[in-house]
């Protein structure tokens, strides 16, 4: 996944606008736009800025590095259509068989 696409999916995940995004970040509307298109690339102060905020935190390093610590609070968006937030598991199943 790229930047572009994580910055989409992590607003989504949120369940706010691009409006509401630009607010909470004082952003400008035209530059989120470009970078969730991919337009644009935000640059590192850009990434800096939005993943210092409380709220997205949360996404830092799946932002940075595709992965997650669950345990330490670091999550991925979850992709899912009810926009719930989820820990990236296994879908491997807990039953034991044998």
């Amino acid at each position: 996944m790229q930047i572009h696409e994580k910055l989409k999916a992590m607003r989504r995940a949120e369940g706010i606008s691009q409006t509401e995004f630009c607010q909470l970040l004082d952003m400008s509307i035209s530059s989120v736009k470009k970078y969730e298109t991919g337009l644009i690339e935000p640059g590192g102060s850009v990434l800096m800025h939005i993943m210092q905020h409380e709220r997205f935190q949360k996404y830092t390093l799946w932002m940075m590095t595709g992965n997650t610590a669950p345990d330490a609070g670091q999550i991925a968006p979850a992709l899912s259509l009810d926009g719930q937030e989820t820990a990236a598991t296994s879908r491997r199943s807990a039953r034991k068989t044998g």
